[in-house]
Order: structure tokens, then sequence, then C-alpha cells
């Protein structure tokens, strides 16, 4: 009876862990993926072309990707309770202060060195870690659960804040935002986090005084081939996603449709990345993940190719098949890549090794940003950043098959 009792309350235990950490992760990334809803309306506020307005959420990516190098060895080394008030903190101050601001180099500051840095604290660096102390059997499902935070950030972000925009403008709109980082700032102070950095009492990955132990540091995993691997699969994917995500609600309108048509779409397109992040790690615990792994990579093939041929013939099928294809795409490389380095890479090192892959994604979506929206400027279309997006996604799907220790994982 007793183990019984046990076992439902540490059952209790894990699934809270897992729906703060999804809680944290959507949040704070939608709010920074939510800058596709901004561009147009700061783009006409401030007269901004659109590859200045699409830098600042490049500024945000790269501070993302080096903020997870930071938020994996500051959880390693501090524990979760340290990313947790410090991420929040800075969300806080960041949304707080951009409806103020004039200029595009403030804009750098606040929303993206801030808002990149507080981001990756609280994102999937420090998701990762903790719920993979909690669970053992299924991990696979549950860090997707969790990495799906980010799709479900957008599901809720990008429409509320359209709509928040109609409403009350954009600057009101970021303000609404910091309100709610400010409660989770609280909340967050009031948790139990030494019992939360312990994790499940059987779990494999165990830590002593709530640090992890075992395993190797950052130092040994950048002589490995699997460590880069990782790295440029984040990278060459990121440019290819983000290329198309940040402009998808600009482009929408740019072939006819209404900016709120367009904002719902990429609201739905959340929904379903939701739904494909949690599919994707379902599928990795019983399939091979570089199968599992090609299959997505064909939806964001079918997703590039939908959206250019709207240009052609703006059709609700086009529509829909974009939607379908990067909805449920769209991140979907993630929960592979969070199980594999969760299982290669577990103990004290993994929140710091898992941050210097994710500076990969950081560099990548940057690059991919910033140069779709030049490639705009300057041809007056999108096609050569569809053609740069489909290339380096092409890379990022090559890599799951050419390193052995990613192809030929255990399932």
């Amino acid at each position: 009876m007793k183990n019984i009792v046990f076992y439902i309350v540490a059952s209790f235990a894990s699934l809270l862990v897992l729906l703060f950490c999804l809680t944290l992760t959507s949040i704070s990334r939608g709010a920074g993926e939510s800058f596709g809803v901004f561009l147009l309306p700061l783009s006409t506020f401030f007269s901004w072309d659109r590859a200045s307005v699409a830098s600042i959420y490049s500024v945000y990516m790269v501070c993302l990707g080096f903020g997870s190098l930071l938020s994996g060895i500051s959880f390693d080394k501090f524990g979760p309770r340290f990313n947790y008030t410090v991420g929040l903190g800075l969300l806080s101050i960041a949304y707080g202060f951009l409806g103020k601001l004039t200029s595009i180099w403030e804009f750098y500051i606040f929303l993206g060195i801030l808002g990149g840095l507080g981001a990756s604290m609280v994102g999937v660096i420090p998701a990762q870690s903790l719920v993979s102390r909690w669970f053992d059997k299924n991990l696979g499902t549950a860090l997707s659960i969790a990495y799906a935070g980010q799709g479900l950030g957008v599901l809720i972000m990008a429409p509320l804040s359209q709509i928040s925009i109609d409403r009350f403008g954009w600057e009101l709109s970021y303000r609404y935002i910091s309100y709610v980082f400010i409660l989770l700032l609280i909340l967050s102070s009031l948790l139990p986090w030494k019992l939360i950095s312990k994790g499940s009492k059987n779990n494999p990955r165990k830590t002593e005084n709530g640090q992890a132990i075992g395993g190797i540091f950052l130092k040994e995993a950048l002589r490995t081939k699997t460590f880069w691997g990782f790295f440029f699969i984040f990278c060459f994917t990121a440019i290819g996603i983000f290329g198309i995500s940040l402009h998808v609600v600009a482009y929408l309108v740019f072939v006819g449709f209404s900016e709120v048509e367009a904002a719902f779409s990429f609201g739905i397109a959340g929904i379903l990345n939701f739904a494909g992040m949690v599919l994707t790690g379902l599928a990795a615990d019983r399939y091979p993940r570089h199968l599992v792994a090609t299959v997505s990579y064909a939806l964001s093939f079918m997703a590039i190719f939908s959206l250019a041929f709207m240009q052609i013939n703006s059709s609700n099928i086009f529509l829909v098949l974009f939607i379908i294809g990067f909805g449920l795409s769209a991140g979907a490389r993630g929960p592979i890549i969070t199980t594999l380095m969760a299982e290669i890479f577990a103990g004290k090192g993994l929140a710091s090794i898992y941050g210097a892959t994710n500076l990969g994604q950081g560099i990548g979506a940057a690059t991919g940003a910033i140069l779709a929206g030049f490639l705009f400027d300057l041809t007056g279309g999108y096609n050569f950043g569809f053609i740069l997006c489909s290339i380096f996604t092409f890379f990022g799907a090559l890599l799951f098959w050419v390193i052995p220790q990613i192809r030929y994982a255990k399932i």
C-alpha cells in the first residue's frame, strides 16, 4: 500500500513539473515568436524597412542561442531556482519597456538582448534537464511535450497579440505581456525548488543535493562528432524554419490575405506545431529516429513549396497545405534531439551541452530571419528566400543520415 501511495505521489509530482516546464516554455517563447505579428505594425509606425525590423528578431535569436549556453552552464552550477528567477526578471523588464522605445537600437537591447537571454533562461534548456530527472520511461514523450511548449506558445500568443494590437496598439500589447511575466515571477518564487531539483527517487539520472552526477562536461563533449552533429542540425534547420516563420504573416498579407486571416493561419499552424512535436516524440520512442526526422523534413518542404505557389494562385488549398506542413514539422526535430541528448549526455554536463548545441539554433535562426528580410528588400519578393530555406532544410535532413551516432542511435 505504501508503495502504491508513493508511486501516485511521485507520478503527480512529475506531471506538475512537466506542466510547469510546458507553461514557462510556452509563454516565454510564444512572446518572442509573436514578433512576426508585430513586424508590420512596427515597420509602419517607425517607417523602418523589412530587413531592419527583422534584424531585431535576429538579435533576439542570437541572444537566445548564446543565452542557451549560459542557461545550461548556470543550471548545472546553480540549479533551476536561479535560472527561473533571473529569466523571468529579465523578461519582465524587457517587455515592460518595449512600448516606450523610439529607436531600433533600444529594441536591440530590450527585446533582442534582454528578451533573448530571459527566454533562454526559462525555456527548453532547464526544461530538458528537469524533465529528464523526473521521467525515466517514456522520456521521449515527456520531453516532446515540454519542447512542444514553443508551438503552444505561438498558438496562444500570436492570435492574442494580433487582437490586442488591433484593439490597444502595439505599445500596450507589449506592456500586458510584461504583466504576465511579473505574475509568473511571483509564483515561481513560492515553489519548493529544493524538492523540484532532486527529481524522482528511482530515476537513473540521479542528483546529489540537487546537482546531477555522472556523465561528461561540455569541454569533453566538444571533442565528439555527435555534439557537432546536433549543433549543425539545429543551425541548418533553423535557417530554413525561421527564414519562413518570421515573415509568414507579412507574406500572406503580401499575396492577398488580410492581417487577421494571416495571424489566424499562423495561430492554427501553432496548434499543429504543438501536436507535431508531441507526435514526433511518440514516434521517436518507437521507430528509428532518422526516419521520423526525415518525414518531418518532407512536411517542411511541402510547406515551403505551398507558400511559393501562393504567388501564382492564392488558393486556400495551398494555405491549408502550408498550415499542415509547417505546423506539424516546425520544431519537430527538437524532441528527437532532446531525447537523444538526454540519453547520450546524461549527467553533470547535460544542460551545458544541450545549451551549447542550441547556440547553433540561435545562429541559424538569426541568419535565416535577416537573410529572408534582406532578400525581400533586395528583390521585392520572397522567391530567393524560399530557395535559401529549401537548401538548408535539406542539409539539416541529410545530417540525420550521414552521422552514425545519430542515425544508428538505439530506440
